[in-house]
């Protein structure tokens, strides 16, 4: 909240002290941005004191209002709109709200690092039998913007994967490879090591359905080889593992290559074929302590009922994991490993918010209460114009491909706009990826995680309504200000007290300076799209602002000084929200 708020909401508490000698609980103030249809800039809701003041809620306004004016330096007048309390706060405050806001520069709107508590954000999560695709890139930015939002509020975080490297998915890639593959390597082919082993999983599904019109779906030859290569691997078999790391470690390389192009990373990797034995463990040491069943056929669940769910499979009747089973083993592991962690964020399709109810669940059973303060981040699909995509049929939008559209797109716009002239030939393949990525990035971030996305590369990459370009074109002009005035170390600006504000400008700062707040806000509710929604928010008001207001020209000093001050708080807020988003700022455009 606001300096002025804090303030506001102090003399709302003295004034119904002394005026109706009773005192509200500092839940039932409410300051809020006053509407810009009404004079001034903050206002009281006065409903709640009415049952104090035994007045209507105009005459409590009224009372409320005199009394804030004659005790608060910082309020200069009032208006009483029904039961609304309007207050104009005095230009001298926002001066010096803008002062000390430039003052921090880069700093503003960020919390102490590590100064409140350690979270774990799980993201990406990927299967090692193909590359990432349009959902993953969902998916890392989500994880890795909520990670970066964490932090800014002051939290200790800590980036994880799981990556799912067991199973017969992987083995699926692995038969095929050995009977069609020919001893094909990432350097004998020249491709991506994900994009191999990928070209094997498609490459089993085609011969797959070939062999199911003869044998049946269950037993078809193809498949039948990848089960028992499971239970080879299952059982150790040396050179079935030998390939498993093999073609794993191909998928790894691709991975990291695609990560850095993206521009996320992780502190800490986990794997399922390392995880599952623990949760096993885990589920073994609940049976003994009571907290979970065994059945005649010696299958393990957990009765959860009495939660409004189901019971659920925890260890089959042989005795193999299920994906529960990991899950439980990779969360307690976590907690051991970290034992500050007050909490998990797993960044995961909606597809799964019953599969994390049951962990959070079972993790309390367990007797880890962080588990009450675990997180699912659900988040929809993401969709094309053209319809949805299927990794089995090889028809996926691959990550990588989809990155090096939005280049070439990002170059054809702004080659189309006229962008480049001041951009030398050297640094525009940099600047493409930044507005390209940028573009993306946005895109899939200034929706709420909760709803589905219809992304269109091309309509991302538009300098005009509420797209990345748009605000880094904006970011690039306020940054030539600066360069044109000057203005080497911003935070050196001093603004004199007596400068007069308008509204607009004072409208303006309002939303700049809800930088720390909306950070706060955002943070609390794991969504990007209230930061993305700020800095679209601070953008449209400074390029208003910017065409009816002179900066370079404006022929007084302190007026000059003033705007310019304003100039580098928006510019530094923008970069601020959007580097939260994972989006970099280019410098000029």
């Amino acid at each position: 909240m606001l300096r002025i708020d804090n303030i506001l909401t102090s003399a709302v508490l003295s004034g119904c002290e002394e005026l109706f000698r009773s005192t509200p609980k500092a839940s039932q103030i409410s300051v809020q941005r006053t509407r810009p249809e009404f004079e001034g800039e903050r206002t009281v809701i006065v409903f709640p004191f009415t049952r104090l003041s035994k007045k209507s809620p105009e005459d409590t306004g009224t009372a409320l209002g005199k009394y804030i004016v004659a005790n608060c330096d910082d309020v200069v007048a009032f208006q009483v709109v029904k039961g609304f309390l309007n207050l104009s706060i005095r230009d001298s405050y926002w001066v010096q709200e803008l002062n000390d806001a430039v003052k921090l520069g880069a700093g503003f709107g960020l919390q102490p690092k590590g100064s409140k508590t350690q979270v774990m954000v799980e993201y990406s999560s990927p299967n090692t039998n193909k590359p990432l695709h349009l959902g993953h890139l969902r998916n890392n930015f989500l994880g890795f913007s909520v990670s970066e939002i964490l932090k800014a509020a002051g939290h200790y975080v800590v980036k994880v994967q799981i990556i799912n490297d067991r199973g017969i998915h992987i083995c699926k890639s692995m038969v095929a490879w050995l009977k069609f593959g020919e001893g094909e390597t990432p350097q004998s082919s020249g491709m991506k090591g994900d994009k191999l082993v990928g070209k094997y999983y498609v490459a089993f599904d085609k011969a797959y359905k070939s062999q199911i019109e003869e044998h049946g779906e269950d037993g078809a030859p193809i498949l039948l080889e990848a089960r028992e290569m499971l239970n080879k691997w299952e059982n150790g078999d040396e050179e079935v593992r030998e390939l498993w790391a093999k073609m794993n470690g191909w998928v790894y390389e691709g991975f990291d290559a695609t990560y850095r192009e993206m521009g996320v990373d992780f502190d800490k990797l986990y794997y399922e074929s390392n995880t599952y034995l623990i949760g096993k463990s885990q589920v073994e040491k609940g049976l003994s302590d009571g907290v979970f069943n065994q059945r005649e056929d010696g299958s393990i669940w957990v009765d959860l009922t009495d939660r409004g769910l189901d019971e659920k499979l925890l260890l089959r009747s042989d005795g193999t994991a299920v994906y529960m089973t990991q899950d439980i083993g990779t969360a307690i592991l976590r907690f051991e490993e970290f034992p500050g962690l007050d909490r998990q964020v797993y960044t995961v399709g909606n597809e799964q918010e019953y599969h994390f109810k049951v962990l959070f669940e079972i993790l309390g059973k367990l007797g880890f209460e962080q588990g009450e303060r675990c997180h699912h981040l659900s988040y929809g699909m993401v969709e094309l114009p053209d319809g949805k995509m299927k990794s089995r049929e090889g028809t996926v939008v691959d990550a990588d491909d989809l990155l090096t559209e939005m280049r070439e797109t990002a170059e054809a716009v702004a080659v189309e706009a006229g962008k480049l002239d001041n951009i030398p030939p050297e640094d525009r393949p940099e600047l493409f990826k930044q507005v390209g990525y940028g573009a993306l990035k946005y895109f899939l971030l200034k929706v709420d995680p909760k709803k589905s996305i219809m992304f269109d590369p091309k309509s991302s990459i538009d300098f005009i309504g509420n797209t990345g370009p748009y605000l880094q074109f904006n970011y690039v002009r306020s940054r030539s200000v600066l360069r044109n005035a000057q203005i080497g170390d911003a935070s050196l600006l001093n603004v004199n007290s007596n400068v007069c504000l308008d509204d607009i400008e004072k409208s303006l700062l309002m939303t700049a300076l809800s930088l720390p707040d909306i950070i706060e806000e955002a943070a609390r509710l794991y969504d990007p799209s209230v930061v993305a929604n700020l800095c679209y928010d601070i953008t449209k008001s400074y390029s208003s602002w910017y065409q009816d207001h002179p900066i370079l020209k404006e022929e007084d000093a302190e007026l000059r000084t003033a705007r310019l001050a304003i100039c580098s708080l928006c510019s530094s807020a923008v970069k601020t929200g959007m580097s939260l988003l994972g989006v970099s700022m280019p410098e000029r455009m």
